[in-house]
Formats: C-alpha cells, sequence, structure tokens
C-alpha cells in the first residue's frame, strides 16, 4: 500500500473512532440482531439442530452488511464538501483516496466480525471445522468484504447527496434478511423462497456455513466466489469511472 493510501486509511480510522453512529451500526447492531435471533426468536425455528450454530453464518453476513452506509455516506461526504479538490492540490494520488476507503471498511468490517464470531461463541456455538476449513472461510468472506466495499464505494460516489448515499447502501443490508441467514430457504413462501436460493448472499453464507461446520459445500464455494468476484469487478469499474468523472 502506498504512502498515500495509508494516510487515507488512518484519516478514515479516526473518522470512525470519532463517530458513535457508525461503530454503532457496525459492531453493536449485528451483536443485538444476533442476541434477538438467537434468545428471542430462536426457539420458534426449526433448523434441526442448534439455532445458534445455524444462526451465526447469517449473523456474519449481517456484521458486514450493517456497517457499509457508513461508507457509502463518508465517500460521498468526500465528494460533496470539496475534500478531494483539497487532496488535489495536495498531489494526494486519486486511487489512494478510494483505496484507503476501501482498507477502512475491510479493517471495521473484520473487527465486527471477530466480535460476532466471539459472541457466537459465548452462546455455545461449536464449529466443527479444522483450521484450514477456519482459514477457508476466512477468505470465502475477506473476498466478499472487498467486494462489497468497493461496490458501496461506487454507490457513495454515484450518490448526488449524503443522504442519497445512505439509502443506497439499504438494499445491501437488507438482503441477508432474504437470504438463508436465518431460516432454511427451503422454508420460505414461493416466490421468495427462489429468490432466497439463487440470490448471491446465500450462496455465501452456505459456502462459510458448510465450512464452519467441517462439512464443506464444494458447489456453493464456485458460486460464492464467483459472485463475490464479480461484484469487486463490477464495484471497482463503476467507482473508478465515476470517480474520474465527478473527482
Amino acid at each position: 500500500m502506498s504512502t498515500d493510501a495509508l494516510i487515507m486509511l488512518r484519516r478514515n480510522v479516526k473518522h470512525t473512532l470519532r463517530n458513535p453512529v457508525t461503530l454503532f451500526n457496525a459492531i453493536f447492531m449485528p451483536i443485538i440482531m444476533m442476541l434477538m435471533f438467537v434468545y428471542v426468536l430462536g426457539g420458534a425455528f426449526d433448523v434441526g439442530g442448534d439455532y445458534v450454530d445455524y444462526a451465526t453464518p447469517g449473523m456474519i453476513m449481517m456484521a458486514i452488511t450493517y456497517g457499509l452506509s457508513a461508507t457509502a455516506v463518508s465517500v460521498s461526504s468526500d465528494m460533496t464538501k470539496g475534500i478531494i479538490n483539497r487532496f488535489k492540490v495536495m498531489d494526494v494520488s486519486r486511487g489512494a483516496v478510494l483505496t484507503g476507503h476501501v482498507v477502512s471498511t475491510v479493517a471495521r468490517t473484520a473487527f465486527a466480525v471477530a466480535a460476532i464470531i466471539g459472541i457466537a461463541l459465548l452462546f455455545g456455538f461449536h464449529p466443527n471445522g479444522s483450521f484450514v476449513d477456519w482459514l477457508a472461510a476466512a477468505g470465502v468472506l475477506l473476498l466478499l468484504i472487498i467486494a462489497v466495499s468497493w461496490l458501496t464505494v461506487a454507490f457513495g460516489l454515484g450518490a448526488r447527496s449524503v443522504e442519497a448515499a445512505g439509502f443506497f447502501a439499504v438494499p445491501l443490508i437488507m438482503l441477508p434478511f432474504f437470504s438463508s441467514a436465518i431460516v432454511p430457504a427451503a422454508k420460505m413462501g414461493p416466490g421468495i423462497r427462489e429468490f432466497a436460493q439463487y440470490q448471491p448472499f446465500t450462496a455465501i453464507i452456505e459456502s462459510v456455513r458448510g465450512f464452519l461446520t467441517g462439512v464443506p459445500a464444494p458447489g456453493q464455494t464456485i458460486a460464492a466466489l464467483a459472485w463475490s468476484l464479480a461484484i469487486a469487478v463490477a464495484g471497482y469499474l463503476w467507482a473508478r469511472a465515476q470517480f474520474a468523472k465527478r473527482a
């Protein structure tokens, strides 16, 4: 990573630490969701085993998506408040601005995922995956986090206002609710069941679930990697095009 990118990363991290709403949405909200689904609603779901074991991969997905609106808002704020023009005067690399946002989002999200896993273990989560399985799950999640980070940066660049930027991230936040994160897709009603089965987050959740339970699902993992790579490429190209047009 270049010196300019490191400077942008440090700047974004400082902004995150000074914003309690960002920290709440990215870290504490997923924990609250896990408390609600595991302890309040978990007994209502028949998943063929301990609900916390089933729900943990889905809660990890929610931890990934809940902090994305902060990234979109931060990027949009940079574009609408003249910060980018100041960076141009300072001869800061254009690519470093985007990279700084992406890396800070990845770091913040990785911390949120670690927090969810720690809470899940306290709740009785019993993963059966080997060390290699855990590494594979981490790789799938890291690729996804990078992918949605670039896509969210593109959302922020494309938005015409800070408020619109936050709204653009809502579909990514809601998508895990229409997947196998909370209940198996097969138990859903017609229409929503088919959507849940074939949308990208279900493949990613099932891939991670397979690794953590020690029963890898190669087909789901291939689909998860394909979806994540497609999202990453689309987000990166869109972000660079938007930045070149507006900066």
